[in-house]
């Protein structure tokens, strides 16, 4: 009895066919790359104070003494919440005393900002914060914003395997990308806060649905060698080359609106590939329609200039196939036993921290030393090392030791950043940037790793699991940066430690590398601190890594 792969032997792995899939995939992943992180600039927050109305009457001395200076990070800055009574300072005025001289300004009672605030326009002509005041007592509407996007991923992550498996993965990829693309430029005329943040739910929805739905039908469409490059480099490169021009995007275009509309507009340019990219033959075969899978098939097999046989499955196969799918465990099986609870528990905790290291990092790139635009494009171009390093090392190191030194590395240069004078910012950039790397890597291999580590009857559970808990981790990153109000440092030093704590626990996982699948839990390695069970190593033509990456994917 042959598989499905075993069947489409004969189209090849890297003919035209396979070419065009993979890089029409990878390049639909672009917008989410820029979708993902557009908050850094849409919300961003410009230096400001309290606006001092013309009408205030106030000469030229009071009017630059109106708003208190304030000690903020062993600094006298210009406070931001605060200025002086106007009423006061009227009368001062008209009665042609002078500030300093005749009359002590700090004993003056102050106020709120009672007629709004003046915003620097140096970096940002304008963001959701200038728009609608989301600063002083609304300042926690800024992180809520980003948050209720990760919220819409949440959701949608919950959705898009199923609906995908209803529906079909082109039609979901297609549907969710509208999805994406449309609320986008509905929320380019939002009226309100409110109303910006719920389309920005649905736009999460949107991006994650249409991530998820690429991703499954790259690795269902492309061969098992493809399939890898695809799961590892092709969808996180393309990632990052989105991400590295929302801060090109951004620099030129300095209005939250148009930039938002800016990013929206490349996912027009999608529409075309409906014609282009086929359905899932795999999803075709499950759902009984077999000629159609035939049908895309054999018009691979003519895009590659090769004779398909004449019979590509029998009905035997087929029907093998459309069974092949595990049944009949929920997730309550991934609490079944002691070895499996301890094992989804480490899991979430390391997708949980590794999310909130890696989403904190690269929304705090605007509080960073030097211009935000060029902090922006370093966090993204560093993804790409980092990417092409957690499949070198996915290749031909354990996946335990791998993880862990990545997260070590991330999380101590995180914590040294705090020892970093003032006057050396670059050298505090470069800590920051080594953190996002080491981050970034573990990132791309915990998919791989959590995926071996389960057994097939609930491997997609698993991983299901452990990535809803990185949802969450990306949920509460915001507030991680938000603490960077009261202390720049704060934010380093609780993703530091959280991830070199997670590198540790990380250590008492079972080694997977060279190990078999297991199939059942009983089959599952065992977590024994710094020990794991020995096991055959696979030979290369059977190596368990491909098989594993394969199904991280579906």
């Amino acid at each position: 009895m042959r598989d499905y792969d075993q069947a489409i032997a004969f189209l090849g792995e890297w003919g035209p066919f396979q070419l065009t899939i993979f890089f029409l995939l990878s390049a639909s992943i672009i917008p989410n790359g820029f979708t993902g992180l557009s908050a850094v600039f849409l919300s961003a927050t410009p230096d400001h104070h309290c606006l001092v109305p013309d009408t205030a009457n106030l000469s030229q001395a009071w009017s630059n003494v109106s708003i208190p200076w304030e000690l903020h990070n062993g600094e006298q800055v210009l406070s931001k919440c605060r200025r002086y009574r106007l009423d006061t300072l009227s009368e001062y005025s008209a009665q042609g005393l002078l500030p300093g001289r005749d009359v002590n300004v700090s004993g003056i009672e102050q106020e709120k900002c009672l007629d709004g605030w003046t915003y620097s326009k140096e970096l940002y002509l304008s963001t959701i914060i200038t728009e609608w005041d989301l600063v002083c007592e609304n300042d926690w509407k800024g992180p809520l914003t980003t948050s209720m996007f990760f919220v819409g991923v949440l959701i949608g992550s919950f959705v898009s395997g199923q609906i995908s498996d209803r529906f079909g993965r082109k039609k979901v990829l297609f549907a969710t990308m509208a999805v994406q693309t449309g609320f986008s430029i509905v929320q380019v005329f939002s009226v309100n806060w409110e109303m910006f943040t719920v389309l920005f739910v649905i736009v999460g929805m949107g991006q994650i649905s249409n991530y998820v739905a690429a991703f499954i039908l790259g690795a269902e469409i492309l061969g098992k060698s493809v399939r890898i490059i695809f799961s590892t480099l092709g969808v996180c490169i393309f990632y990052a080359i989105g991400y590295m021009l929302l801060p090109l995007f951004a620099f030129f275009i300095r209005d939250w609106r148009m930039l938002l509309l800016a990013l929206t507009i490349p996912g027009l340019f999608c529409i075309p590939l409906w014609w282009i990219i086929p359905e899932s033959p795999r999803w075709l075969i499950s759902q009984a329609r077999f000629g159609e899978a035939e049908d895309i098939i054999r018009k691979a097999a003519k895009k590659n200039g090769i004779t398909p046989p004449e019979t590509i499955f029998n009905l035997t196969e087929l029907e093998y196939l459309k069974e092949q799918a595990p049944k009949g465990h929920t997730f309550l099986d991934l609490l079944k036993t002691r070895n499996i609870r301890l094992i989804t528990f480490l899991s979430i905790m390391l997708w949980m921290i590794i999310s909130v290291g890696y989403f904190g990092l690269s929304l705090n790139t605007p509080n960073l030393h030097g211009d935000p635009y060029v902090n922006c494009f370093l966090s993204a171009i560093i993804e790409v090392p980092a990417y092409i390093i957690a499949w070198l090392l996915l290749r031909s190191f354990p996946r335990r030791y791998s993880t862990s030194s990545t997260l070590f590395l991330g999380g101590v240069v995180l914590l040294f950043q705090q020892l970093v004078p003032p006057e050396l910012g670059i050298l505090s950039l470069v800590l920051v940037m080594l953190g996002k790397f080491g981050v970034t890597s573990a990132f791309s291999m915990v998919y791989v790793y959590t995926a071996e580590l389960y057994p097939t009857v609930v491997r997609n559970m698993g991983v299901g699991a452990s990535s809803m808990a990185s949802r969450l981790g990306s949920i509460i990153s915001p507030y991680f940066v938000y603490l960077g109000a009261y202390d720049p440092h704060l934010p380093f030093i609780l993703m530091g430690s959280l991830t070199v704590l997670i590198g540790i626990f990380t250590l008492f996982l079972p080694e997977s590398y060279g190990m078999p699948l297991p199939d059942t839990i009983e089959e599952m390695l065992r977590v024994k601190g710094f020990k794991y069970k020995a096991g055959k190593r696979l030979t290369t033509k059977n190596n368990g890594n491909h098989k594993i990456l394969s199904n991280t994917a579906l």
